[in-house]
């Protein structure tokens, strides 16, 4: 399931931006959702998890994570929380936004093995950013080669990540200290998408609801 999910999700995003053409306004609902739902399943549960195997460095560990973020965010124009500010006109394959994007999908899903809620969480989160990925990808110039290459790596990354930490023994050691460091990454995408939820700070009842309808969920799962 930690496989097939992952993969499932960037395949229905990017059907979606294929054949449907994807409503904006419903995939700022989505991302508002999304993010609001991975907060939740990180401050619920994992994040309380990792507290209580007292282990020192936790906090500094999670700070490293976000400044990890706050670099990959630098290279994909923050497409990890929803935008991208690249130009569509462009022939050239996104190496910077192709390598962020892998580098936080393999982060986010090393610990989902272990997590099912944040196996859910990962998800979810993965939907509309596949669309928007995609629909940039599909709007560009690049060829449909460059772009399923692009999509499928992108796809197998976070089942990757899972699989990383289920076979790579060398790394169980170290396994408390880099999902600490996954929850700074997870902390840092959740919450920028809540900030940015609404533009110019203005109150957006459909987005506020979308919120709510996050967290209620991930609590009760």
């Amino acid at each position: 399931m930690h496989i097939v999910l992952p993969l499932l999700a960037v395949g229905i995003g990017f059907l979606i931006a294929y054949f449907i053409k994807s409503n904006a306004i419903a995939i700022k609902l989505l991302l508002s959702f999304s993010g609001a739902f991975l907060l939740s399943i990180t401050v619920f549960e994992f994040l309380p998890h990792l507290y209580q195997q007292h282990l020192p460095y936790t906090g500094p560990m999670i700070m490293l994570g976000i400044v990890i973020q706050l670099l990959l965010e630098y290279l994909s124009k923050g497409a990890e929380h929803g935008h991208l500010h690249l130009s569509e006109n462009q022939y050239q394959f996104p190496y910077l936004l192709f390598i962020s994007l892998c580098l936080h999908s393999l982060l986010e899903g090393y610990p989902i093995h272990h997590h099912d809620h944040m196996l859910y969480g990962v998800v979810i989160h993965k939907v509309p950013v596949a669309v928007i990925i995609s629909s940039f990808l599909l709007n560009s110039n690049l060829s449909k080669v460059k772009v399923a290459i692009f999509i499928v790596l992108f796809g197998i990354m976070t089942p990757l990540g899972a699989f990383i930490n289920e076979h790579v023994t060398a790394l169980k050691a170290y396994e408390p200290y880099i999902n600490a460091m996954v929850v700074g990454v997870l902390l840092h995408v959740s919450t920028t998408i809540l900030f940015e939820s609404s533009k110019n700070h203005q109150f957006n009842t459909k987005r506020f609801l979308a919120i709510i309808l996050g967290i209620i969920i991930a609590f009760f799962i």
